[in-house]
C-alpha cells in the first residue's frame, strides 16, 4: 500500500496529505484488485494504526456493496475468510479495537451477511457463534453485527426498494427456519454470564432483543425465564433503561388481543409487586421517562386489544380488558402529573386513548368519572409555566414546553368530548378562584388560568350554542368568565405572559362584547395605553397591534362613538420615519400596517357621512404623502448605499401604509361612497414620481405596481389616466423580473375594463414586446440556472399576456400593429406551441392559437391568416407532441396536449370540409401516416364530441412516438 497517502488518514495530517489519502482512497475503489491487499491488512493485522484499519474496511465495504458481483467465487471466499480470521484475531488482542472500527466492521458483516446468506453462507451465525464463545470482546462484536443486520434488513426508518423489501423479507424467513431459536438461546447466555459483571454488554444485549422482538416468535422471548430476567434488571440501576425498553418492544409486538391482555396484565402483576407502581418523585427521571414510555405502550396495547374485541362481538373478553385498562389509570394519572414534563409527555398516548373510550360508553362509573376529574385537574397543572421560563430569549426549553403544552390542549379537547359540562365546571371554579386575587398571585396561575378559559373556545365548540347563546348554561358561565376577565383589572397584571393571554381572550371571544357592548371602552383603553400598544416588550406591542386590528375588525359596528378618539391616540404610532439616531419607533414596520388597517377599518365602517370619512382618510394619509415626498427627495440625492436602502425601504412602507387601508373599503361600502376617491388619486401623484427614481429600482418599483394592482380594483376607472405614465416609466431599462411582475398589471387592467383601455394598450404594445424580446435574446452564462428559469418565467408571463388580450376579445390591439408586426407576434406564439420543453408556456400558447383562431380563422377573418392556419398552426400541432421532450406521462403536459385538441377542433369548425381535405390530402401525406390512419384521425375530428378527439389524440400521439 501507499504508505505516504497512507499518512493523511490521521486526522491530524495537513491538507495535502489529507488531499492524496482521499485520492487514494478514490483509486483503490475503481481497483480490481486493490480490496485484497486491503483484506490482508486486516487478516494478518499489519497496521497497528486505527485510521488505517477503518480505511481497508471502507475500501472492503465498497467493494462489497458495488462490485461483489464482480467477484469470482473464490475471492468471495477469501472475504468471508478474512472475516473470520479479523475476528479471531480480535479475541487475542492485547487491546479491544476502537468503537469506530468496531462500528465499520459490523456494518461490513452485515453487507456480506445480506449478499451471502441464502446462498454461499447458510452457516453465517453459526461461524460467528463459534468463534466468540462468551468472550466479552466477541459478544460485543457478535452484538454489533447483529444490529447492523437489523438497519440493513429491518429498521423501517430506512426506505427500501421493491426488491431490497422482497430480499429482507426472504431473509427473515429464513432466519426463523434456520436458526433463530439459536440466537434467542445466544442471547440468553450473554444476558445471564453477563448481567452482573459487565453492564454494558447486557445493555447492548438487551437492544438487540429489542429490536430482533418485534419479527420472532414472541413466544421464544415472552416466556418465564426471560421475563423474570428482564425484571431482575428493572431493579438494577445501569440495567433498568435497556431493560424498560426491551419490554416495551415486547410489549408493542402485534398479537392476539386476548393473549396480549394475558401478556401485559402478568407482566403489570410483577411490576406492581415489585413496587414500581408507586413513582417516586424523587427517583431517577431519565428511568421514569423509560417506564413512563413502558406504561404508555403497555396502555395502547390494551386499548388496541379493547377495541378489536369489542369489533369481533367478544364482550366478555372486552369488559376483562377495560378492567385491565381501568387498573392502570391511577398508574397513569402518577406519570401524568409528575413534574419532568418528558414523562408527562411520554404517558399522554394512553390518557388521550383511555378518554376516547370513555367518549363512546354510554354511562360512566363514578370511578371513571372521578378519572375524567383527575385528568383534568392534571392537565390545568401541567400547563402552568415554570419560574424558570425565559419568556424575553425563548430557547430550546422554552420551545419543548410549547410543544409540550400543544399535547394537553389535545388532551382538553378531548376531555371536552367526554364531559364538557365537568370541563366547564373545573375551568370556571380554577378561573374564579385565581382572579378574586388575581394581584398576589404568581403570574404562572394567573396566565393558566385565563389560558384555560381561551382554550374552552376550540375546546367546546360554539356550534354547541356554548358561546354567549344557545345552551344557557354553557353560555351564561362563558359569559360570566369574560365579564370578570375584562371587569377585573387582570389586564394591569406586570406579566408579558398574562397581558398577552389578556387579549388574546378577549379577542377569541369578540362576540361577548356584541351581547355586553358596555365592556368595550374599558378593553379598548388596555388596548391603547402602556398595557397593550405601549407596552415595555416589543413582543407584546407587536402581538397586540395584530390583535387590535382582529378586535375592530369583528367590532366595528360598536365603535362609532369613538372613531374620532381612537384615531387621535393612535396617531403618533403611525409616524413614518427611517430609525435614526438610533431611536427604535414603538412599533415595527409590520405592526404599523395592521394600525393603519384598523383605522381605515373605523373610518370606513363609521357612522359619518361621505365629506367627514374624507377628510378623516386624508388626515390619515396627508402626512404619509408630505413624508413621502421629503424622503423621495432626499433618496434622489443620497450617495451612500446603505443609507439609500433604507431611504427607499421608508419609502416602500409608506406606500404598503396607504395600501393597507384601502382593505376596508369593501362592495357596500367603495372607495367612490365613502368620498375617498379623491385622497387616494392624490396618494397615486404622490408615489408615481418614485418609479423615475434612478438608485432602488427593485424596491420602489415593486411597491408602487403593488398599490396599482390595488387601486384597480378600489378606483376602478379614474385609475387608468395614470396608468400610461406608470408603465413608460417601468418599461424603461428592465431586467427580466422586473417585466414579470409587471404585466400582470397590464392583465388586471386588460381583463377588467376590456374596451376602454383598448386605445392604451395598442400605444404599450409594441413597446411592451420588444421590452420582452431584448430580455430574451440577452445572452446569460451557460449554466446560470437562475437567469434560464427567469427568463423561462417571462416567457410564460409574456404569453399569459397574449392570452389576456385575445380572451378579452381586444384581437384588435394585436391585429393594429401592423402585418410585420402581427407576424412577428404569431410566430412567437408558434415558437413557444413547439420549440421550448415547458408544458405550461406551450398550454397558453394552443389557448391563444384556438382563440385567434375563432376570431379570425372564418372566411371573412384577418386576411391572409387561413393561410397562416395550414402553413404553421396545423404543424404546430403535430410537431410540438412529437418533440422527445413532450412527455405524455406527466400531467401538465397532458393539458397541453388537451389544448391542442381544442385549437384542431376550432380549425375544423371554422374552415370546415377545407381543413379535412387539406389533412388528408396534403399535410399528413407528408408526414408519412398510413392511409387508414389519416382516414380514422379525420373521422375522430369531426365527431361532434370535443372529448372523443381529446382523448383519440392521445392515443394517435403515443403510437406515433418512437
Amino acid at each position: 500500500m501507499d504508505e505516504q497517502a497512507l499518512l493523511g488518514l490521521n486526522p491530524n495530517a495537513n491538507a495535502d496529505f489529507r488531499e492524496r489519502a482521499l485520492a487514494y482512497f478514490e483509486q483503490l475503489k475503481v481497483s480490481p484488485d486493490a480490496w485484497q491487499v486491503c483484506a490482508e491488512a486486516l487478516a494478518q493485522r499489519i497496521y497497528s494504526d486505527d485510521h488505517v484499519k477503518f480505511f481497508c474496511f471502507q475500501v472492503l465495504e465498497h467493494q462489497i456493496k458495488f462490485k461483489y458481483a464482480e467477484l469470482t467465487a473464490l475471492q468471495q471466499q477469501l472475504i468471508r475468510e478474512t472475516l473470520i480470521a479479523w475476528l479471531q484475531a480480535q479475541m487475542l488482542n492485547a487491546q479491544p479495537e476502537k468503537t469506530f472500527i468496531r462500528n465499520k466492521a459490523a456494518q461490513v458483516f452485515a453487507l456480506v451477511f445480506v449478499t451471502e446468506y441464502l446462498t454461499k453462507w447458510p452457516k453465517f451465525f453459526f461461524d460467528i457463534l463459534s468463534v466468540v464463545g462468551l468472550n466479552t470482546r466477541g459478544v460485543d462484536l457478535y452484538l454489533r453485527i447483529l444490529m447492523a443486520i437489523d438497519a440493513e434488513v429491518v429498521d423501517r426508518d430506512i426506505i427500501h426498494t421493491p426488491e431490497e423489501a422482497r430480499r429482507n423479507t426472504l431473509l427473515k424467513d429464513t432466519m426463523r427456519e434456520q436458526c433463530i431459536p439459536n440466537l434467542v438461546e445466544s442471547w440468553y447466555q450473554i444476558l445471564q454470564t453477563s448481567q452482573h459483571t459487565n453492564s454494558e454488554l447486557t445493555c447492548q444485549c438487551l437492544e438487540v432483543i429489542g429490536a430482533y422482538v418485534s419479527w420472532i416468535d414472541l413466544t421464544l422471548i415472552a416466556n418465564d425465564r426471560f421475563i423474570n430476567m428482564l425484571l431482575g434488571h428493572m431493579s438494577v440501576e445501569v440495567l433498568r433503561e435497556e431493560a424498560c425498553d426491551c419490554l416495551y418492544e415486547i410489549v408493542n409486538k402485534g398479537m392476539d388481543p386476548v393473549d396480549k391482555t394475558k401478556l401485559v396484565e402478568s407482566l403489570c402483576q410483577v411490576l406492581q409487586s415489585a413496587g414500581f407502581f408507586s413513582i417516586n418523585q424523587e427517583e431517577d427521571v431519565d428511568f421514569l421517562a423509560r417506564f413512563s414510555k413502558l406504561v404508555n405502550g403497555m396502555g395502547q396495547s390494551l386499548i388496541i386489544s379493547w377495541t378489536k374485541l369489542v369489533k369481533s362481538g367478544d364482550m366478555k373478553s372486552a369488559q376483562d380488558t377495560l378492567q385491565s385498562i381501568e387498573s392502570k389509570v391511577p398508574l397513569m394519572l402518577q406519570l401524568l402529573i409528575h413534574e419532568d414534563d418528558d414523562i408527562s409527555s411520554n404517558i399522554i398516548g394512553f390518557c388521550y386513548e383511555y378518554l376516547h373510550i370513555l367518549k363512546q360508553l354510554v354511562l360512566l362509573s363514578d370511578q371513571q368519572k372521578a378519572n375524567v376529574e383527575a385528568v383534568m385537574l392534571a392537565v390545568m397543572k401541567k400547563l402552568t409555566y415554570d419560574e424558570e421560563y425565559n419568556f424575553e430569549n425563548e430557547g430550546e426549553d422554552e420551545a419543548m414546553f410549547v410543544e409540550y403544552r400543544k399535547q394537553l390542549k389535545l388532551l382538553l379537547d378531548r376531555l371536552a368530548q367526554v364531559s364538557p359540562e365537568l370541563l366547564l365546571a373545573s375551568v370556571r371554579r380554577v378561573f374564579n378562584g385565581t382572579l378574586q386575587s388575581w394581584q398576589s398571585a404568581p403570574f404562572m396561575d394567573v396566565e393558566v388560568a385565563i389560558r384555560l378559559l381561551y382554550m374552552l373556545g376550540e375546546a367546546i365548540p360554539a356550534s354547541h350554542g356554548a358561546h354567549f347563546c344557545g345552551d344557557v348554561a354553557k353560555a351564561s358561565a362563558l359569559q360570566d368568565m369574560m365579564r370578570t376577565l375584562v371587569t377585573s383589572g387582570v389586564s394591569a397584571y406586570n406579566h408579558t405572559s398574562v397581558t398577552l393571554e389578556f387579549f388574546e381572550t378577549v379577542v377569541r371571544y369578540e362576540k361577548f362584547f356584541t351581547v355586553e357592548p358596555m365592556h368595550i371602552p374599558n378593553v379598548l383603553m388596555a388596548f391603547l395605553d402602556h398595557r397593550g400598544l405601549r407596552h415595555s416588550s416589543p413582543k407584546v406591542r407587536s402581538r397586540t397591534a395584530y390583535l387590535f386590528s382582529r378586535f375592530v375588525k369583528s367590532l366595528h359596528k360598536h365603535m362609532n362613538a369613538f372613531v374620532e378618539d381612537i384615531l387621535s391616540r393612535i396617531q403618533d404610532l403611525l409616524e413614518l420615519s427611517p430609525p435614526e439616531n438610533g431611536y427604535q419607533m414603538l412599533l415595527s414596520s409590520d405592526d404599523q400596517l395592521f394600525i393603519y388597517e384598523t383605522a381605515g377599518v373605523l373610518i370606513v365602517n363609521s357612522d359619518y357621512p361621505a365629506e367627514r370619512k374624507s377628510i378623516l382618510m386624508r388626515n390619515l394619509l396627508n402626512p404619509l404623502m408630505e413624508k413621502f415626498k421629503i424622503l423621495l427627495e432626499k433618496l434622489v440625492v443620497e450617495q451612500d448605499e446603505e443609507r439609500q436602502a433604507i431611504l427607499a425601504d421608508c419609502l416602500n412602507h409608506a406606500v404598503g401604509f396607504a395600501s393597507r387601508t384601502s382593505k376596508a373599503f369593501s362592495n357596500k361600502q367603495t372607495v367612490k361612497q365613502c368620498g375617498c376617491s379623491g385622497v387616494y388619486l392624490d396618494c397615486l401623484q404622490s408615489f408615481l414620481p418614485a418609479l423615475s427614481c434612478p438608485v432602488q429600482k427593485e424596491i420602489l418599483r415593486g411597491g408602487v405596481r403593488t398599490f396599482l394592482h390595488r387601486m384597480i380594483i378600489c378606483l376602478e376607472e379614474e385609475v387608468l389616466p395614470f396608468i400610461p405614465t406608470a408603465s413608460e416609466h417601468m418599461l424603461k431599462d428592465c431586467e427580466a423580473k422586473d417585466l414579470q411582475e409587471f404585466i400582470p398589471l397590464i392583465n388586471q387592467i386588460t381583463a377588467k375594463f376590456k374596451a376602454q383601455v383598448s386605445p392604451f394598450l395598442q400605444q404599450v404594445f409594441m413597446p411592451l414586446l420588444h421590452a420582452i424580446f431584448e430580455v430574451l435574446v440577452r445572452p446569460s452564462e451557460e449554466n446560470d440556472q437562475s437567469a434560464a428559469l427567469d427568463k423561462q418565467m417571462l416567457r410564460r408571463s409574456y404569453f399569459a399576456f397574449l392570452q389576456t388580450v385575445t380572451g378579452s376579445g381586444m384581437n384588435e390591439v394585436i391585429a393594429n400593429q401592423g402585418a410585420e408586426n402581427v407576424e412577428r407576434v404569431l410566430f412567437t406564439v408558434i415558437q413557444g406551441a413547439v420549440e421550448y420543453p415547458d408544458p405550461i408556456a406551450q398550454k397558453t400558447c394552443f389557448i391563444i392559437l384556438s382563440k385567434l383562431v375563432e376570431l379570425w380563422g372564418g372566411k371573412d377573418g384577418l386576411v391572409g391568416f387561413a393561410d397562416f392556419v395550414y402553413k404553421h398552426i396545423v404543424p404546430a400541432c403535430f410537431l410540438a407532441p412529437l418533440k422527445p421532450t413532450f412527455d405524455l406521462a406527466d400531467a401538465q403536459t397532458i393539458l397541453a396536449l388537451s389544448e391542442c385538441a381544442v385549437t384542431m377542433k376550432t380549425i375544423y369548425l371554422k374552415r370546415g370540409p377545407e381543413c379535412i381535405q387539406y389533412l388528408q390530402q396534403e399535410y399528413l401525406p407528408s408526414l408519412q401516416v398510413a392511409p387508414e390512419i389519416i382516414q380514422e384521425f379525420c373521422q375522430a375530428l369531426q365527431q361532434p364530441d370535443a372529448k372523443v378527439f381529446k382523448n383519440y389524440l392521445k392515443i394517435f400521439f403515443q403510437r406515433a412516438k418512437p
